[in-house]
C-alpha cells in the first residue's frame, strides 16, 4: 500500500495523470482513499447561440404577461391621473384635428373624399393615426423613461414598447364611439366588411410596434433620436392619405406610395367601415409587405441591442 502511494505521488509530480482523473488526498491518519485513475470522463457540453426565431425568445413574453398587464395599466393611469377632462382628451385630439381638416381641406381647398362626407372621411383615418402617433411617441421613449427599471431588474425589454402600444388602445376605443355617432348622423351604415375591422386594428398596432422597435432601441443608444420623433410624426401625417384620398395619387406612383406602411392601415379602415371599394389595391399589399419586413428586422435589431441596453441607457 505504501508503495502504491509513493507511485501516485511520482505520477503527480511528473504530470502523467490524465485530465479529468480524480485524485484524493490522504486523511489525517495517513490511510489512503482508493483512487480511480481510469474512471469515465465527464460529458462535454458545447454552448452555441440560438438561431432563427428561437434567438428572439418570444416565448418569454408569455412568462412575463402579468408584468405586461401592469405596465399597460400603469400607463393608462398615469395618462389620466390628475387631469381636468380625463378621458375627454382621447376625443378632443381627433375631433379638433378633424374640424381643422374639414374646414381647410374639405371646404376651402375642396379636396375630394370619394363620395363620403368629409368629416367622416377624415375622422375614420385619424383614428388609426392617433393610435400610431401615440405609440410612436410613447414607445420610442419607453426604454429611456424607464431606465431605472431596465438597469436594475431583468425582464424581456420588448415588454416596454409593447405595453406603450397596447395602452393606446384605450384612447382608440373611446374615440371610436364618436365615429359611430358620426356615421349614424350622416346615415352611413357599415357593410359586412366591418367584421374585418379587428384585423386592421391589429395591423395598426403591428405597424406601430414595428417602427417603435427601431426607434426605442436607437433612442437608448443615441439620445438625439427622441428629438426626431416629433418631426417624423408631423412629416408622416401629411405623407399619409388622411386629409386626401389615395385616388389623387397617380397610378404609376401608388406602388412607391405604398412603401408608407400607414397607407395600408388607413385605407383598410376606410374599406372596413365605409365600404370604400378600391381600398384593397396594390398600395395596401405593398404596405403589408413593408410592415412585415420592418417588424422582423426590428425584432432582431431590438434583440441584438437588448444585451447592451442596460449598460448604455
Amino acid at each position: 500500500m505504501r508503495g502504491d502511494d509513493s507511485r501516485l505521488h511520482e505520477m503527480v509530480e511528473s504530470n502523467k495523470i490524465e485530465a479529468g482523473t480524480e485524485v484524493l488526498s490522504q486523511t489525517a491518519t495517513n490511510e489512503p482513499f482508493p483512487v480511480n485513475l481510469h474512471g469515465p470522463r465527464k460529458p462535454l457540453f458545447v454552448i452555441e447561440p440560438s438561431r432563427g426565431w428561437a434567438a428572439l425568445e418570444l416565448g418569454t413574453l408569455w412568462n412575463y404577461r402579468e408584468l405586461l398587464y401592469f405596465l399597460v395599466w400603469r400607463d393608462v393611469k398615469v395618462r389620466y391621473k390628475q387631469t381636468a377632462l380625463g378621458a375627454a382628451w382621447a376625443i378632443l385630439q381627433p375631433v379638433l384635428t378633424m374640424l381643422v381638416f374639414s374646414l381647410f381641406f374639405g371646404r376651402l381647398a375642396n379636396i375630394p373624399s370619394d363620395g363620403i362626407p368629409y368629416p367622416v372621411f377624415a375622422y375614420t383615418a385619424l383614428l388609426p393615426w392617433q393610435l400610431f402617433a401615440h405609440a410612436l411617441a410613447e414607445s420610442g421613449n419607453s426604454l429611456v423613461t424607464n431606465q431605472e427599471l431596465v438597469s436594475k431588474v431583468y425582464f424581456p425589454r420588448l415588454v416596454m414598447p409593447l405595453a406603450a402600444v397596447l395602452a393606446g388602445l384605450v384612447d382608440f376605443a373611446i374615440a371610436f364611439v364618436v365615429l359611430l355617432g358620426m356615421m349614424a348622423y350622416y346615415g352611413i351604415a357599415p357593410t359586412t366588411a366591418v367584421v374585418t375591422l379587428p384585423l386592421f386594428v391589429l395591423f395598426a398596432c403591428t405597424t406601430a410596434l414595428a417602427v417603435s422597435l427601431w426607434l426605442s432601441a436607437l433612442n437608448a443608444k443615441y439620445r438625439d433620436v427622441r428629438y426626431t420623433i416629433t418631426f417624423l410624426t408631423q412629416f408622416w401625417l401629411f405623407a399619409t392619405p388622411i386629409a386626401y384620398p389615395v385616388s389623387l395619387i397617380p397610378e404609376n406612383w401608388r406602388i412607391l406610395y405604398g412603401l408608407n406602411p400607414m397607407v395600408g392601415v388607413v385605407e383598410g379602415f376606410r374599406w372596413a367601415l365605409l365600404g370604400k371599394a378600391d381600398a384593397l389595391n396594390v398600395s395596401m399589399l405593398v404596405s403589408v409587405i413593408v410592415v412585415i419586413l420592418l417588424l422582423v428586422g426590428g425584432l432582431y435589431y431590438f434583440r441584438r441591442m437588448e444585451t447592451t441596453i442596460a449598460d448604455v441607457i
